[in-house]
């Protein structure tokens, strides 16, 4: 039988953390009559880490994404993956062996119902890797099941979703850490403080690279054989989304459900990581008020301040993929994957050396997040940041989508006097998902 969803905002008693108990459980033993044997491990002895000291974590969707993150997690020593919730058989079967394997054990859980894998009190984090369709509501889950969480990206599928992510992460205290990789890669951060620290001059513009201009609603493939739930749990992959029937284009379909009942193309894909750099080069301030539909290949959003956001396909540098481009009155810097910086003057460096990171490894990022963990501070990919960077590229999308200007208002998170653009604002959840 299916389980009931809990109700939205529902408490759950939680008992004492293992950390706690662990802590608790050590002050108790010095009472102890007789002596007792610990193990060097237990103690973090040989460069071992403690119990008390790692960070046990589940993983929810892992797939080729998921599995390279959970590779990332995996060669921190403070992190222990214990449990695995997927969909498909073969993918949780693939990550139990590949934890089993480096733990040398037979422990690593599987779960089809990630509500499951939440209830356990002894999981302190969990990394979200499943489709965009289940980003927010599997992160909301979470955080009210008071996990700390790691969330692939695009985070969101509309402007509504986007901000009940950032509230529900305020109201909970949990650590959320999307996975905009980037901001912890040195070319990108220098980038940025380049932009936010004024040696620009008075910044005029940021560009980001968006793979593609296009968005459509999404639509329904031929029916195809449902596979057995076991296998594959069509129903549970579907989550939130409106149903449809089953077809394995759809089950594998990167873009599947991404983006408000629009599909987002690459506004959506590639904005969330270059539009979530622009909007850190300006203060990861709201996201701009005015958004203009393609002309000339480039989309124009302006901030309340005048700075502009330009999406632009062409004419970049060849500094590799996710290029951005700060410009202000006093020179200009442009980034991209290859870890390489161009500036319009040397100066600019100030006789600084900065790291060249090839590609766009996430082991950093990563690294961030555990540390906010153990310290409860706010990771570079915090909730605050991502929403304002996904509001900024669903409502450059819905421009795209209605083919002309559309008018943002930060203080009510509605666009002004435009029903029509308003009801791309959110879409019905499908039962019995409700956040």
């Amino acid at each position: 039988m299916a389980r009931s969803a809990p109700r939205p905002g529902a408490s759950r008693r939680r008992s004492p953390s293992r950390r706690s108990f662990l802590r608790t459980g050590l002050s108790l033993s010095t009472a102890a009559i007789a002596p007792v044997v610990i193990p060097g491990s237990a103690l973090g002895l040989d460069g071992t880490i403690p119990p008390s000291e790692r960070v046990v974590l589940g993983g929810i969707g892992i797939g080729n994404r998921g599995t390279y993150d959970l590779g990332c997690f995996l060669e921190q020593k403070d992190v222990q993956f214990t449990a695995v919730c997927d969909v498909k058989e073969n993918r949780r079967a693939a990550i139990k062996k590949l934890a089993d394997d480096k733990y040398g054990n037979d422990s690593c859980a599987t779960y089809r119902d990630f509500r499951e894998l939440l209830d356990r009190d002894d999981i302190d984090a969990v990394l979200i890797a499943t489709g965009p369709n289940w980003h927010t509501t599997a992160s909301v889950y979470a955080a009210r099941a008071g996990k700390d969480i790691y969330c692939e990206k695009p985070c969101s599928k509309n402007i509504a979703q986007s901000l009940i992510l950032r509230d529900t992460i305020r109201r909970t205290g949990r650590i959320f850490q999307a996975g905009t990789q980037r901001r912890n890669l040195p070319h990108f951060a220098f980038a940025c403080e380049l932009a936010r620290t004024g040696r620009l001059g008075k910044l005029q513009r940021v560009y980001a690279h968006p793979a593609g201009m296009t968005a459509t609603t999404s639509g329904w493939l031929p029916e195809e054989k449902e596979p057995e739930k076991d296998v594959v749990d069509w129903n549970m992959y579907l989550g939130p989304a409106a149903w449809r029937p089953f077809n394995a284009k759809l089950l594998d379909g990167f873009n599947f459900e991404k983006g408000g009942g629009l599909v987002g193309g690459g506004v959506l894909e590639w904005g969330s990581h270059c539009v979530d750099l622009c909007q850190w080069a300006v203060n990861d301030c709201p996201p701009p008020v005015a958004y203009q539909p393609p002309k000339d290949g480039q989309i124009v959003c302006t901030y309340a301040d005048g700075v502009e956001l330009i999406f632009r396909e062409k004419d970049w540098i060849p500094l590799g993929s996710c290029p951005v481009r700060f410009e202000g009155e006093n020179g200009w810097v442009e980034a991209g994957d290859s870890g390489k910086l161009v500036l319009s003057s040397p100066e600019l460096l100030a006789g600084r050396t900065v790291e060249e990171i090839d590609g766009y490894p996430a082991t950093f990022h990563v690294r961030d997040f555990l540390d906010c963990v153990k310290t409860r501070s706010q990771p570079k990919g915090n909730a605050d940041a991502a929403c304002n960077a996904h509001i900024a590229c669903h409502a450059a999308n819905v421009a795209l989508f209605l083919g002309r200007e559309v008018t943002f208002d930060n203080a009510t998170n509605t666009f002004v006097g435009d029903d029509e653009a308003n009801r791309l604002r959110s879409e019905a959840l499908r039962e019995p998902w409700r956040i």
